[in-house]
């Protein structure tokens, strides 16, 4: 019968404290060798977030200075705060050893990724910063663009905000936006109410144009000067179509537009100046080539 044997044997003393030895000196050498370069990453971090933090205040009082939007400040300091941390990590990072180039092209490949993701949103992005800096319009004005009028309640980074008539809110894309069409109500302080109003085609222009001028100045919110006009637009199919031209305030842009109209059809009316009557003319085609036989 065999019985098992066990080595009970245990490593020599010496051995054990030989490797315990090559052990600490690999340590004390690591310890050596990174403890520098630990301590300058943390120095360069601790004097970059000081020295980013530094020049967002310089940036942002640049900026300031030159009346930029206050969306539009913050969003560039924020842009160049962000570049500044990026390369300081990647200046940390190349410190302790780390090969930056695989890094960097590992962050460009993600950059260029978020990139084709957010196309849309980076076109809008990139229309509000037009917009901020080239300022068309600026909160308060009444604009007309993208088949839509509203007041402007608020220019941000990506979207525009219209407040219509209807007391309706408009969002509009900065993107398609900034490359637009836009007609802006205020550039040049009051605002100009175009009006039509036909009279039939025998009615004496100078009365009509007379009772119209004296009914728009019945109405409070219609300014005095400049001056509200009556011209006429055109002339044709039976009746005469007068461009009626108040000038007013945009807070009352449109109580003007709708009661200047009710005024002038009234005045109209009281005085005897009568509307068009629609007429259609029809031509018998066969009567008339029988009438020429």
């Amino acid at each position: 019968m065999k019985l098992l044997q066990i080595n009970t044997d245990l490593p020599n003393t010496a051995e054990l404290f030989d490797q315990s030895s090559i052990w600490m000196t690999k340590i004390k050498d690591m310890a050596l060798s990174y403890a520098p370069k630990i301590i300058g990453a943390i120095l360069v971090y601790i004097i970059g977030l000081w020295i980013i933090g530094r020049i967002g205040k310089l940036v942002m009082n640049m900026l300031a200075n030159k009346k930029f939007d206050v969306s539009l400040q913050k969003f560039l300091v924020s842009i160049i705060k962000v570049s500044l941390t990026v390369l300081m990590f990647l200046a940390i990072i190349g410190m302790l050893g780390v090969n930056i180039t695989s890094f960097a092209a590992l962050l460009a490949g993600a950059g260029l990724a978020i990139g084709a993701a957010l196309n849309g949103s980076l076109g809008n992005l990139a229309g509000g910063v037009m917009l901020m800096v080239f300022k068309p319009f600026k909160v308060g004005d009444m604009i007309e663009a993208q088949g839509s009028i509203g007041l402007v309640t608020e220019v941000g980074i990506f979207n525009t905000t219209l407040l219509s008539p209807e007391n309706k809110t408009i969002i509009l894309p900065n993107g398609a936006l900034s490359t637009g069409v836009i007609m802006n109500y205020n550039s040049h302080g009051n605002l100009r109410v175009d009006l039509k109003m036909a009279v039939a085609l025998d009615q004496p222009i100078e009365k009509a144009r007379q009772i119209a001028i004296e009914a728009m100045q019945q109405n409070p919110h219609v300014l005095t000067s400049p001056s509200p006009e009556v011209s006429v637009l055109e002339v044709g199919n039976g009746m005469t179509t007068l461009a009626i031209r108040p000038y007013t305030t945009q807070d009352n842009y449109w109580n003007v537009y709708f009661e200047v109209q009710e005024l002038v059809k009234n005045a109209f009316d009281k005085n005897g100046i009568a509307a068009p009557i629609p007429h259609t003319v029809i031509i018998n085609k066969q009567q008339h080539g029988a009438n020429h036989q």
